[in-house]
């Protein structure tokens, strides 16, 4: 070995050694967790001349998770990942084995490490391509503490040296140590709830005393006190009691289901005095609530009178116990509690069986307060639909709400109250209450102050177990919608206005049930709502309701449908016809004819997309020349959950994702889109936050897809009667884009996110 060669190893072994003590000193000399992850971060990276470094730290509440710490600009982003196989971190921490990847493309990894995605989905992380990586388990005293791990190799053409690993290993032994001093924290600090907060540099000693302080003279708590003034995340209080009390913390959540039988021998005022509350059973435990979970007087006391020693405590902030109990307590005017009327139905249960009667009748008061309560609270809570749901095998009635498209639970039933609840629903539906073997439907209209009056489609069906589940449907008044506020397309917003202004012709809103039809006609409706036109509609029921509308109702049980109401309309010098649905041929030929003879007719029909109306119109023996003439465009429109504006987190897909997405959207249209892929493009993903009740969705927009009806399609499809893929391909061509494409755009916009998309529509071409 020449001199110079000997005089350079020696300067890398002498680098190493500094490095290694400084990455040592910096461990040592940090106060907290934070520290030690975003502190050594750098250093490592200078050391082992990589692109990336990382140090995980196992999650002690869960031990389901490790998490690190990246610096980004001012404020510090913490990154997770499951301890499965799936990733490197996390194969790291769950085997306990060392993973020295020379080259991540080379298909001997893949098959040494099964399990693990080695693919575009998971590989890039933090702004890293990992082409090369080495990892290692932190480990003290046998446990598993987190993991390290170097990524690539800054200069390409280099690999780890051999003594890199027993290098980072070094690192790992300190770091573990370190990690172990951190858990085992100061005694005197480890009295304080907020240990935590203090631990990871959210707030030091002597801002903790001064909100104490604060907390003292303002007689609120420090809780509170700490996120208003201090501006501590509610979910980093929540980890410090948890931490403290070595419980799980419980944000309040308005969606959860009222544990009607835990409150039927509590009242409102002393749980509000004491601070705690009951939330669910569940496999013989109940679960409870409390400020303080520690506190043996007040668990003692729960335990007497919920009559059992077999519960959860899982503790809360005192302002969410307080809202848990007016949202399980909440009451109108005249109306009782569920606990209330639990406990009179358990009363007069207990005085039907001394008498040999063991079923609950509907005349009961507490019956019928206990339906009008349940419609009540859907309405408050923005339900769409209410399910009473008899369950033959957990021995219970399930109450559930549709909210903004998905069933929630809202309450559990005593089974032996099923027959009660179904006749007493039946009686307001002006139903038969001895026909229990067929399926029956009707309505219910209730009056609300301050609302008016609702309107609820109820449909009865016979379920196994000879039960009968009831759905009924809130169709309640409400405000027309503006065109402008649909967050239609500028192609599609600027299409729609240019028909709907047409004198004549027929326009189709389609979609399936509950996807807004009639909230779109009417808001078309209000566009071209002037003094001097005179509109008729037929609606079943009328749920939007504006002036200059003259508005029907029909009734098919006396023979007043949507037929009867469009002949009697072209009677009564109408301009614009709007008409609930098309359901049948003789509606649908009346609808083409008013068309053709000056009328500009508006109208709904059950089909998924535009395309496939035609046919459908064309099937149900409608004449092709008439209906080609006639028709000015066509509607699809479906509902997605939007994200949540205060807590959606943005994310750089991977490259596989982007090429997934531009393949179902279509690859000819969307480089059409000029969204190239690179670091800086951003989709949309849920969180949760107090604002969404934690689901990270907040509200529903629309999906479109509009087909206007040209030459093209008028001469090559329709009075060709051609096929569904030949009329799609014809109108794309001329700008339509499909329900799925707009819903990818709206992704892209951070409306909602790819997965809500693929729950309401297929992918463009199908």
């Amino acid at each position: 070995m020449s001199e110079t060669a000997e005089i350079n190893e020696l300067q890398e072994i002498l680098r190493l050694q500094k490095g290694l003590q400084d990455i040592t000193n910096t461990i040592n000399a940090a106060h907290n967790v934070k520290q030690i992850l975003t502190e050594s971060r750098p250093r490592i990276i200078d050391l082992f001349c990589v692109e990336s470094a990382n140090i995980y730290l196992v999650d002690n509440r869960s031990r389901k998770e490790i998490f690190t710490l990246i610096e980004s600009g001012e404020s510090v982003k913490e990154r997770r990942t499951a301890i499965s196989n799936h990733t490197i971190p996390g194969y790291v921490a769950n085997t306990g084995k060392l993973v020295n990847i020379a080259d991540s493309g080379n298909p001997e990894y893949r098959n040494t490490y099964k399990d693990l995605l080695l693919d575009d989905e998971v590989d890039v992380r933090f702004g890293v391509r990992v082409r090369q990586i080495l990892a290692l388990p932190v480990i003290y005293a046998g446990e598993i503490m987190g993991v390290v791990e170097v990524i690539n190799k800054k200069d390409r053409s280099e690999q780890f040296a051999d003594e890199e690993p027993i290098l980072l290993q070094e690192i790992a032994d300190v770091l573990g140590i370190a990690f172990y001093n951190q858990q085992r924290m100061d005694p005197k600090a480890k009295k304080s709830k907020f240990a935590y907060l203090i631990a990871n540099d959210l707030i030091t000693e002597e801002e903790l005393t001064r909100a104490r302080e604060d907390s003292r003279a303002s007689k609120e708590s420090l809780e509170s006190v700490l996120m208003k003034k201090y501006n501590i995340k509610k979910d980093d209080i929540g980890q410090s009691l948890e931490f403290f009390y070595q419980c799980k913390f419980v944000p309040f959540n308005q969606k959860l289901p009222i544990p009607g039988e835990l409150l039927k021998n509590l009242k409102k005022d002393y749980l509000l005095r004491e601070v705690w509350v009951p939330l669910e059973k569940k496999d013989n435990s109940i679960r409870v609530v409390v400020d303080d979970p520690q506190n043996i007087l007040k668990r003692d006391t729960i335990e007497n009178l919920l009559k059992t020693k077999n519960i959860r405590y899982d503790v809360a902030l005192k302002e969410d116990i307080v809202n848990y109990i007016e949202l399980f307590f909440r009451q109108e005017v005249e109306e009782s509690t569920f606990s209330d009327l639990l406990g009179r139905l358990e009363g007069a249960d207990q005085q039907m069986e001394e008498d040999g009667d063991e079923t609950v009748r509907e005349s009961d008061s507490a019956i019928i307060q206990l339906v009008n309560k349940i419609i009540n609270d859907a309405f408050i809570r923005g339900a769409s639909d209410i399910h009473i749901e008899p369950d033959v095998i957990d021995k219970n009635v399930a109450v559930r709400y549709r909210i903004d498209g998905d069933c929630i639970v809202y309450q559990t039933l005593p089974f032996n109250y099923r027959a009660a609840l179904v006749s007493r629903i039946k009686i307001m539906s002006n139903l038969d209450i001895t026909i229990k073997r067929t399926p029956q439907d009707g309505k219910i209209k209730l009056k609300k102050p301050g609302v008016g009056e609702i309107e609820l489609r109820v449909v009865t069906i016979p379920t196994q177990g000879e039960v009968e589940d009831v759905v009924m449907r809130i169709l309640a008044k409400g405000d027309t919608m503006p065109l402008e506020a649909m967050k239609m397309t500028p192609r599609n917003y600027k299409e729609l206005l240019k028909i709907c202004e047409k004198p004549y012709g027929l326009i189709l809103c389609v979609g399936p049930t509950g996807s807004g039809k009639t909230t779109t006609l009417h808001a078309v409706l209000s566009h071209i709502n002037k003094p001097d036109r005179k509109i008729w509609t037929a609606e079943d029921p009328v749920e939007i309701t504006q002036r200059g509308l003259r508005q029907v109702q029909v009734h098919p049980k006396i023979g007043f449908d949507f037929a009867a109401a469009m002949r009697a309309f072209l009677r009564a010098d109408p301009d614009i016809i709007m008409v609930g649905e098309m359901r049948d041929f003789e509606t649908a030929k009346i609808g083409v004819e008013a068309s053709l003879t000056g009328h500009l007719v508006l109208s709904t029909l059950h089909t998924n997309s535009a395309p496939e109306t035609i046919s459908r119109l064309l099937d149900m023996g409608i004449d092709p020349l008439n209906f080609a003439d006639s028709l000015l465009g066509v509607l699809a429109q479906r509902l997605v959950r939007t994200l949540c504006p205060k807590c959606k987190e943005s994310y750089n897909p991977s490259e596989e994702e982007y090429k997934q997405i531009a393949e179902s959207y279509g690859p000819e249209y969307f480089k059409k889109l000029n969204i190239p892929y690179s670091r800086g493009l951003k989709l949309f993903r849920p969180k949760g936050c107090e604002e969404c009740d934690r689901t990270g969705y907040k509200g529903r927009v629309s999906i479109h897809e509009l087909l206007v009806n040209s030459e093209d399609i008028k001469k090559r499809s329709i009075e060709r009667r051609e096929s569904i893929d030949v009329i799609r391909s014809i109108a794309m061509a001329e700008g339509m884009l499909t329900l799925y494409q707009d819903g990818i755009l709206k992704a892209f916009q951070g409306l909602t996110d790819i997965k809500q998309v693929h729950r309401v529509c297929m992918t463009t071409g199908r």
